[in-house]
């Protein structure tokens, strides 16, 4: 996909994010002065948009030491807030690069059930192929046989091994034995879709504390990623389920989908003011090729109705 038909995808996935926050940021008149009553209408239509009341004061107090007292127009006034939307997103835009040595790189991929995980999966399979990665899928969601037959018509649909059990199947043996087929087959990178039952924390912890047993006495370095999968049409909700997936699974990056969908995609840059966790890649669409590596820039300017 060309840099220019991506940016397109962005625009149109932001869009009801940014008409939201442009329709609440303040319209100022010729002459006016950034004062504390366009401060407050500034944070107020930050928190509105999702981007939560750290992110939003964080900004503020940034304008402030800025531009207090100084003239300052409409579009002067969002250019200033893209700017500080870039500043929290930058230090966490990470792609998920492929460096184990040796290989393959485990990549663990957790997340609730309806976040898009499953899907998630396939279109950073498609996106490690692109760079041309070898890439095993393994089926640890022995929970549910839905999740099962969706990986496997992914894994048909974009060209990859499945390695897979019956329903109800220990999601630790399926482990054992993509790691030996990918070890013995050379392949780069192994994704491993787990289980996302969040009613029963101490089951999923035990289930996910089994899988890195196994998983180190095959290698020691293994999982190298533990990657969260988020739903941003969850809003605030989003981030509940980084604390508890922080808890029982040790999360080293997020990724976030269906940005498209949603007027809450300001979610994004709380999750990265409030955890600082790496942001892998978003998506913005329901095709394979919908999910990047983003740009904190670009991101931000569609945010704030400046791109």
């Amino acid at each position: 996909m060309s840099e220019t038909s991506w940016s397109q995808r962005l625009l149109g996935g932001f869009a009801k994010t940014s008409e939201k926050l442009a329709s609440s940021l303040p319209v100022i008149g010729g002459g006016a002065k950034l004062d504390n009553a366009t401060l407050d209408e500034v944070e107020d239509a930050l928190i509105m948009s999702d981007l939560g009341p750290a992110a939003a004061g964080r900004i503020r107090a940034r304008l402030s030491d800025k531009r207090f007292g100084l003239e300052i127009t409409t579009r002067e006034l969002r250019e200033a807030v893209a700017e500080e939307i870039a500043a929290i997103l930058r230090p966490v835009a990470k792609p998920l690069e492929i460096t184990a040595f040796p290989r393959p790189q485990v990549i663990l991929v957790i997340g609730v059930n309806g976040s898009g995980k499953t899907t998630t999966i396939a279109k950073l399979a498609h996106l490690f192929m692109e760079d041309d990665y070898g890439v095993l899928l393994a089926a640890g969601d022995t929970f549910r046989a839905a999740a099962i037959g969706q990986l496997a018509t992914w894994a048909g649909r974009i060209g990859v091994d499945l390695v897979r059990g019956p329903e109800g199947g220990d999601p630790a043996a399926i482990v054992f034995d993509a790691v030996k087929q990918a070890t013995d087959t050379g392949i780069d990178a192994l994704i491993v879709d787990t289980a996302g039952r969040l009613q029963n924390k101490t089951e999923l912890m035990d289930e996910l504390a089994k899988i890195r047993r196994v998983l180190g006495r095959l290698n020691p370095e293994a999982p190298h990623d533990v990657v969260l999968v988020l739903d941003a049409t969850n809003g605030q909700n989003a981030l509940a389920q980084i604390d508890v997936f922080k808890e029982v699974a040790g999360v080293t990056g997020l990724i976030m989908t269906k940005l498209d969908g949603t007027a809450r995609g300001g979610v994004l840059v709380a999750a990265a003011e409030q955890y600082g966790l790496p942001i892998h890649a978003i998506g913005v669409g329901e095709k394979i090729e919908d999910l990047r590596p983003f740009d904190p820039d670009l991101v931000a300017r569609v945010i704030a109705g400046v791109a």
